[in-house]
C-alpha cells in the first residue's frame, strides 16, 4: 500500500510543480492587477456581451451589441469562439478583476501540462517536468500573456504540443498502416486543430501548416504513409467540426471590412523580419515591439539549439530518430521564416500571411524548446538534482520580475476593468473593430451619444459633429433629429430584436442606432424591406412614410450559418464513428 501511495505521488509531482509554476507566473497579475495588454479591451467587452447574451437565452451570439457605441458589430460571426465563451464563463462565476488572472492561469497551465506529456514520451518525469515549466516561463508565452493579451495565440501553448503529441504518436513497426493509423490518435488529434481554428484564425492556419510539415518528416523518416493518412484525416474531420464558426465567417467576409486588419503597414510579413528597422515614422512603435519580440524569438531559437546539441552529445536523444529529428527541425524552420529571404515562402503557400507576422511561429518554437531544454539539465544524482530544482525556481522567479517590469502593461484609469464596466453598464458602448464595420462605412465618422431612434430628413444627414481627428458627439441641440424615439427589445435576445412603434410627423428615414448587416431583417408595416440606402457611418436607414409605423428587426439565421451547423453535426458523428473504430482496432 505505502509503495503504491509513493507511485502515485511520484506520477502527480510533475503535473503539481507545473501548476505551481503557472501559479507563479499570474503572480504580477494578482498583486497588481490586470495587465491592459494591447488587446485587452476587445477581449473584455466580448466577455460582457457574450455573457449577457447568455442571460438572454442565446448560447451562440453572432452580434455584439456595446462596440461602436452601442451600434454593435457582427464580432461573434468572425472572431474565433474560444476565448470569449472561456471569459464569459468566468465572468459568471467571479469578480471581473479576477477573470484575465484565471484566464491566464488556465492557459499556461494547460501549456505546460500539454508540454509535459509530449516530453514523457522520451523523457522521465524529471526532465519533463523541467520542460513544462519551462513552456509556460518561456518568453513568448509572457509576451502574449502580458504585453500583447492575446489570448487567442496564447493557447497555442497547449494546442501546438498536442498536436505534436499526437502527429508523432506511431505502433509499432511491425503493424499494418491501417493499425498505424487507428491506433488513437487521429480522433485526438482532429479536436486538437478544430481547437486551434476556434481559438484563433492564425493560429489554425500555423497549425495546419505545421502538421503537414511533420507528417511529411515523420513519414519519410520512419518509411510509412500512416503518419500523412492520419493527419490528412485528422485535418478534414477537425476543419468540419469548427463548421458552425468557420463557414459563416469565410462565406460572410465580404460583407464586412476584413481588410481593416492588415491594412495598417505594421501588420504586413514584409515589416516584421526579425530585427528589421524601417525609416517610416508610422513604424517607430512597431519597430520598438518587434524588437522586443526580436529578443525573446532569438533567445528562444538560440536556446533549443543549443540545449539540443548538449542533449545530442549527452546521448539523452534515445526516443527513436524521428520523433528528436522532427522535434529538431521546427526551430530551424522557424528561424528561417523570420528572415527576408523567406518571402517567396510567404507569397507562394496558399493563406500562410493570414499570420501577419513571421514570429508568430514563435509558438511552434516552446515546446520544442522546454524539451530539450529538459534533457540537457537533467542530472540523476540527488544533491544535483535539488541544485536543478533551485536554478530553476530562480530562473522562475527571474522571468517573472522581467515579466512585471518590461511586459506588464499598467492600466489607464478608464481602461481598467470596473471603469469599462461601469461604461458598459451604463451604455455608453466602445469603439469598434476596423475589420467588422461594412465595406461602405468609415468607423472614424460613426458619432458617439446617439439616440436609439432618430427620424432624418435625408437617408444621408450626418449625424455628431467634431473636429478633425476626434470622435464625432451627437447632442439634440445640433437639430439633426427631426424627432427621437424609443427602442424595445422583445424576444430572446434582446439584443437581435428591436422594435419602433411610433406615430411619424412626417415622411423621413428612422436611423437606428444599428449598424447595418445583411443579416438583419427589417419589416416595415407588416412588409419586408431590401436594398436599403447606405450612409458613411454605417447605420441602418429606413425609409418610413408619416403616419403610424411599426418597425421590427430582427437577426435572421443566415444560409452559411446553417450549413455549417449542418457540417458540424454531421462532422461530429464522423468524429464518434471514428472514436469507436479506434478503440475497436486498439483492443
Amino acid at each position: 500500500m505505502r509503495e503504491k501511495l509513493r507511485t502515485l505521488l511520484g506520477k502527480l509531482a510533475g503535473p503539481a510543480a507545473i501548476l505551481a509554476a503557472a501559479g507563479v507566473a499570474v503572480a504580477p497579475q494578482l498583486l497588481r492587477g490586470g495587465s491592459c495588454g494591447h488587446d485587452f479591451d476587445f477581449h473584455l467587452v466580448s466577455w460582457f456581451d457574450a455573457l449577457r447574451s447568455w442571460q438572454q437565452g442565446t448560447f451562440y451570439p453572432h452580434w455584439s451589441p456595446s462596440p461602436n457605441y452601442g451600434a454593435g458589430e457582427p464580432r461573434f460571426v468572425f472572431y474565433p469562439p474560444l476565448t470569449w465563451m472561456l471569459g464569459a464563463a468566468l465572468g459568471a462565476v467571479m469578480q471581473w478583476q479576477y477573470v484575465e488572472a484565471a484566464l491566464t492561469y488556465l492557459m499556461l497551465a494547460a501549456a505546460g501540462l500539454a508540454t509535459y506529456a509530449l516530453a514523457r514520451q522520451a523523457l522521465e518525469r524529471g526532465p519533463a517536468t523541467v520542460a513544462g515549466c519551462a513552456a509556460l516561463f518561456s518568453g513568448y508565452s509572457l509576451f502574449n500573456a502580458y504585453e500583447r493579451s492575446a489570448f487567442g495565440e496564447l493557447t497555442g501553448g497547449f494546442w501546438i504540443p498536442l498536436l505534436l503529441l499526437f502527429a508523432l504518436r506511431d505502433a509499432r513497426p511491425e503493424t499494418t498502416t491501417l493499425r498505424r493509423v487507428l491506433d488513437g490518435s487521429t480522433v485526438w488529434l482532429a479536436l486538437t486543430i478544430a481547437g486551434a481554428w476556434l481559438s484563433d484564425v492564425p493560429l489554425g492556419v500555423l497549425a495546419c501548416y505545421l502538421l503537414a510539415a511533420v507528417a511529411l518528416g515523420a513519414a519519410w523518416l520512419r518509411r510509412s504513409w500512416a503518419p500523412v493518412i492520419r493527419a490528412a484525416a485528422a485535418t478534414a474531420v477537425g476543419l468540419a467540426l469548427t463548421g458552425v464558426y468557420l463557414l459563416p465567417a469565410i462565406a460572410e467576409q465580404s460583407w464586412v471590412n476584413v481588410a481593416g486588419a492588415t491594412d495598417d503597414p505594421g501588420t504586413r510579413v514584409e515589416t516584421s523580419w526579425m530585427f528589421a528597422r524601417h525609416a517610416d515614422p508610422n513604424l517607430d512603435l512597431h519597430d520598438v515591439e518587434l524588437f522586443r519580440v526580436s529578443v525573446i524569438g532569438a533567445t528562444m531559437l538560440a536556446l533549443a539549439l543549443a540545449c539540443m546539441l548538449i542533449a545530442w552529445k549527452r546521448r539523452r536523444l534515445t526516443k527513436e530518430r524521428a520523433w528528436w529529428v522532427v522535434l529538431a527541425a521546427i526551430p530551424v524552420t522557424v528561424l528561417f521564416l523570420q528572415l527576408p529571404i523567406s518571402l517567396p515562402v510567404w507569397h507562394f503557400v496558399p493563406k500562410l500571411r493570414m499570420l501577419q507576422f513571421p514570429w508568430r511561429w514563435y509558438v511552434a518554437v516552446q515546446a520544442p524548446m522546454a524539451i530539450f531544454l529538459g534533457a540537457a539539465v537533467w542530472v540523476h544524482r540527488t544533491w544535483l538534482r535539488r541544485l536543478l530544482y533551485a536554478a530553476v525556481g530562480c530562473a522562475a522567479f527571474a522571468a517573472m520580475l522581467v515579466a512585471g517590469l518590461n511586459m506588464y502593461q499598467t492600466c489607464y484609469a478608464e481602461d481598467t476593468v470596473w471603469s469599462m464596466h461601469n461604461v458598459y453598464v451604463a451604455g455608453t458602448g466602445f469603439e469598434g473593430s476596423d475589420e467588422y464595420e461594412p465595406q461602405f462605412a468609415d468607423n472614424q465618422v460613426l458619432a458617439v451619444g446617439l439616440p436609439e431612434a432618430c427620424l432624418t430628413a435625408t437617408a444621408t444627414t450626418k449625424l455628431g459633429e467634431g473636429s478633425a481627428g476626434t470622435t464625432p458627439e451627437w447632442t439634440p441641440e445640433q437639430r439633426s433629429c427631426l424627432a427621437i424615439f424609443r427602442v424595445t427589445h422583445p424576444g430572446n435576445p434582446a439584443a437581435e430584436h428591436l422594435r419602433v412603434d411610433a406615430e411619424m410627423p412626417r415622411a423621413g428615414f428612422v436611423v437606428l442606432r444599428l449598424r447595418s448587416y445583411p443579416a438583419w431583417r427589417v419589416v416595415l408595416n407588416g412588409a419586408e424591406l431590401a436594398g436599403l440606402p447606405e450612409r458613411e457611418d454605417g447605420l441602418l436607414a429606413v425609409p418610413v412614410p408619416q403616419g403610424p409605423v411599426h418597425l421590427s428587426v430582427d437577426w435572421e439565421t443566415t444560409r452559411a450559418m446553417r450549413l455549417g451547423q449542418l457540417l458540424s453535426l454531421a462532422a461530429l458523428a464522423a468524429w464518434a464513428g471514428l472514436l469507436v473504430l479506434e478503440r475497436q482496432r486498439t483492443r
